[in-house]
């Protein structure tokens, strides 16, 4: 293999974000323990990943990636991409990135999403730029090799009341059928439906023709739901070199077949990974969730219209709720003859995306590291390179008319994160003309009951219980003078406290994330074609903090 030159180090001062267009996930109060922890590299975390998202360390990555991942792997992923291809309007940058893949100095960086309903929560953007300007931070510190941005459609996913709607405008928009199956297969009928009634919200100019035509070209045109998703990312992201995978096909599942093997043999996932979470759930001083628990086997059989779990009872094998069974052997011959039926869960997912891709890291939220955090025992098992795990950038943005009216109400980027009586009582208190912070009151009631204290010690110490419990009657009182105080002042500011929850609650929809409720096509009507560019141009996936922006 060719020697790696070591890294351009990465430099954060070099980058436009300010410190104040930047808050700490930590901060936001918005992001897990268990993510907190991992970005602040905390010891207790240390044995349940392979390397922490630094740009040198990517180095040694590359090295093992490239040892473990053989040239027969990279021709049938490169040929079973093309053949996903060759109805879509492929741009040349796209097209070089998948005959790259056959290359032995080509890898990928991934992130993985559901079929969402018009791409869904706005961080599926988020997301693919994080992958995509990775790829090209790689590439400036390691040129001589070659980075791929892949996005990976979670095609055999089949819960679709987690994917049929999107919200705009605080409506949802919902796509209303009957689904079973994988969600990738599922034909796209009645979206017509869907798209005339988004139609009409969208009103009128180009930006809103513009989202008319990607809506009806990627639903209304394509037969399936893994057809018109492939269309719409390719749409959006083409331009960047953006590789988009449907891996439930067969050429991509032989790869696989030693593993689903050693799975349905040995029960591999059940074993590794619940010992993971018994050492997670040991861990002195923490409580991180478990996120996911694995089942006895982690396959479901699928086949039109069919997703079932497959089980073992009494040496025989069954696709529950079906009367599909077979024996060890029967089974194993399945499995060579039609790899394509057996799907992975989330146990065995990432281990199949590693499986077949040149892949050195995934980006994923916070819900998806945790998960990812339970599996490296598995991968050793398997024999299979565990990729450096990385936290997408997550992305506030802020329109300028926003943005001057933030500063002429005097909130900060950080008070925008408070929760909304926090928020609403910051605010009320900095601009009230009276001081309604009794902080001062209370140490010196405190102060008071000091010498009290004191007194009933030198005559009766019965009296003790007596000043304690008068001490907290009074502290008490000092609160509930504070509380009424506050509620008056907001009474009395009302019209400033309809502003500023008015404004936190459009940047905030639901008093939740931004990008975890807003759909990109409602920043579209506002950007335009420049929306994506933008995030292109500011979104830093190994800066590491929540990223406030204003375009």
């Amino acid at each position: 293999m060719k020697h790696l030159k070591t890294p351009y180090l990465y430099n954060l001062k070099d980058q436009n974000c300010m410190p104040t267009d930047c808050i700490s996930f930590k901060n936001t109060g918005y992001f897990s323990e268990l993510i907190c922890d991992y970005l602040a590299e905390n010891d207790s975390l240390k044995p349940f990943y392979n390397k922490f998202p630094k740009l040198e360390t990517f180095k040694a990555q590359i090295e093992e990636k490239q040892n473990m991942f053989s040239e027969q792997t990279r021709l049938v992923l490169s040929n079973a991409l093309l053949e996903q291809y060759k109805n879509v309007s492929i741009s040349e940058a796209t097209k070089t990135n998948i005959e790259s893949l056959k290359q032995n100095n080509t890898f990928t960086v991934t992130t993985g999403h559901q079929l969402n309903l018009f791409t869904g929560p706005l961080y599926f953007l988020h997301k693919i730029v994080s992958t995509i300007n990775l790829a090209k931070t790689l590439q400036k510190a390691y040129p001589e090799q070659h980075f791929v941005p892949v996005y990976w459609m979670a095609t055999e996913d089949h819960d679709f009341e987690e994917i049929n709607y999107f919200n705009f405008n605080g409506k949802k928009i919902r796509w209303n059928k009957e689904a079973s199956g994988a969600v990738g297969e599922l034909q796209t009928e009645g979206l017509e439906g869907v798209f005339n009634l988004f139609s009409k919200e969208l009103g009128l100019g180009r930006n809103a023709d513009r989202l008319r035509e990607l809506f009806k070209n990627a639903y209304v045109k394509h037969n399936n739901l893994a057809e018109a998703t492939l269309y719409l990312a390719n749409e959006l992201f083409k331009t960047y070199g953006l590789v988009i995978v449907d891996a439930n096909v067969k050429a991509l599942k032989e790869v696989f077949i030693p593993q689903i093997k050693q799975e349905l043999k040995t029960q591999s996932g059940f074993n590794t990974v619940l010992k993971t979470n018994a050492k997670i759930e040991a861990i002195e001083n923490k409580t991180y969730p478990i996120q996911v628990n694995p089942r006895e086997i982690n396959f479901f059989y699928i086949t039109n219209n069919l997703r079932e779990r497959i089980v073992l009872e009494e040496n025989t094998y069954k696709v529950l709720n079906t009367d599909i069974v077979w024996d060890e052997k029967a089974l194993i011959e399945e499995v060579e003859s039609h790899p394509e039926r057996f799907s992975p869960n989330v146990i065995l997912r990432p281990l199949y995306q590693e499986v077949i891709l040149p892949n050195l890291c995934y980006i994923g939220g916070g819900g998806e590291l945790a998960y990812w955090f339970q599996l490296q025992d598995n991968f050793k098992v398997n024999g299979v390179v565990f990729p450096i795990l990385l936290l997408r950038n997550s992305v506030l943005i802020k329109t300028e008319q926003q943005s001057k009216k933030l500063q002429q109400l005097n909130i900060t980027n950080q008070d925008l994160f408070l929760k909304r009586d926090t928020f609403i009582n910051k605010k009320v208190r900095e601009i009230s003309n009276i001081n309604i912070d009794f902080s001062e009151q209370e140490t010196h009631l405190k102060k008071q009951f000091e010498a009290l204290y004191k007194l009933a010690e030198q005559t009766d110490k019965s009296f003790v219980g007596a000043v304690a419990a008068q001490e907290k009657k009074q502290l008490k009182g000092i609160k509930h003078l504070e509380k009424r105080l506050l509620k008056a002042q907001k009474r009395k500011l009302k019209d400033h406290v309809t502003r500023i929850t008015e404004l936190q609650t459009q940047l905030f929809p639901n008093q939740s994330l931004q990008e975890r409720n807003t759909n990109f096509s409602q920043l579209y009507l506002e950007y335009g074609e420049e929306l994506i560019p933008k995030l292109i141009e500011n979104l830093d996936p190994l800066k590491g903090e929540f990223m406030v922006l204003t375009f």
